[in-house]
């Protein structure tokens, strides 16, 4: 079971994040507490100096897991619903940008908020239409340089469209492209599946990421759901990819990577 956790280079509205700030000495904590990877979150990919970063990368042996996109929705409203078309379009753009810094760094790219709700006024069919569209132009471009991409299932009181294991499983028929898989966090499966283990085993082959952050959001082990169920299942499965932390920085910044790590180790039998 290998771990990772998400890594921010600046202060931004998305608060579900424990590091944040100074790069290079947020990933060498990363690596002094036993994090394998890390996820890596930008507003613009244009603004990342990639060979610095690889520099920093490579001095702490640790893998890029994959791309976050949320601060583009958070900060700039960039999505694929939008009812502007020039919005949709500025999207997509920022998507293939995104793309091409993680085929730099051989990451996967999150569709998380970005991938947009249902706007008033917007027939669904249309909005899951032009969500559909757009992920297929960028899975096609991925797929030229072996990368993946990742649709999150996010809890009702977040978005409108998209809520749980299932109902991105019946969109990812409709998307119809391999490399487009699921990314399941246990804080909003934990609010829209009934099953932690049900809901991993129906996504299957389709589940390429895992998020974990407890019941209210804090570190791993700070609230009341089981992660023994959550590991030993993913662990049956064989699944062999990274489960990453991304949580609020609570019950403070300092101890919840530590708190997170350790939690996930106990949890998964390891030392």
């Amino acid at each position: 079971m290998k771990f990772s956790i998400v890594v921010t280079t600046a202060e931004s509205r998305f608060s579900a994040v424990a590091f944040r700030g100074d790069l290079a000495e947020n990933l060498a904590r990363v690596k002094r507490l036993g994090y394998q990877g890390v996820e890596l979150s930008f507003r613009d990919p244009k603004t990342v100096n990639v060979a610095g970063l690889k520099v920093l990368l490579e001095k702490q042996v640790l893998p890029v897991v994959a791309l976050a996109t949320g601060r583009a929705w958070g900060e700039e409203g960039l999505s694929f619903t939008d009812r502007d078309g020039a919005v949709r379009r500025k999207t997509s753009v920022r998507v293939s940008e995104y793309l091409d810094l993680a085929r730099q760094l051989d990451a996967m790219v999150i569709l998380g908020l970005i991938r947009g709700r249902i706007p008033d006024g917007v027939k669904p069919t249309m909005a899951r239409r032009w969500a559909r569209d757009a992920i297929r132009r960028a899975a096609d471009k991925g797929a030229r340089d072996g990368l993946r991409l990742v649709i999150e299932p996010i809890n009702r009181y977040e978005t409108n469209f998209l809520h749980n294991i299932d109902e991105t499983l019946a969109f990812l028929e409709e998307v119809d492209r391999p490399n487009v898989g699921i990314l399941a966090d246990t804080f909003h499966m934990n609010i829209e599946d009934a099953s932690f283990s049900e809901s991993f085993q129906s996504a299957g082959r389709a589940l390429f990421h895992v998020h974990v952050a407890d019941s209210n959001r804090w570190a791993p082990g700070c609230g009341h759901l089981d992660f023994a169920e959550v590991l030993g299942t993913l662990q049956g499965m064989r699944y062999p990819g990274y489960v990453s932390v991304e949580c609020l920085p609570k019950p403070d910044p300092e101890s919840c990577p530590r708190i997170a790590i350790a939690t996930l180790r106990k949890a998964a039998c390891l030392r």
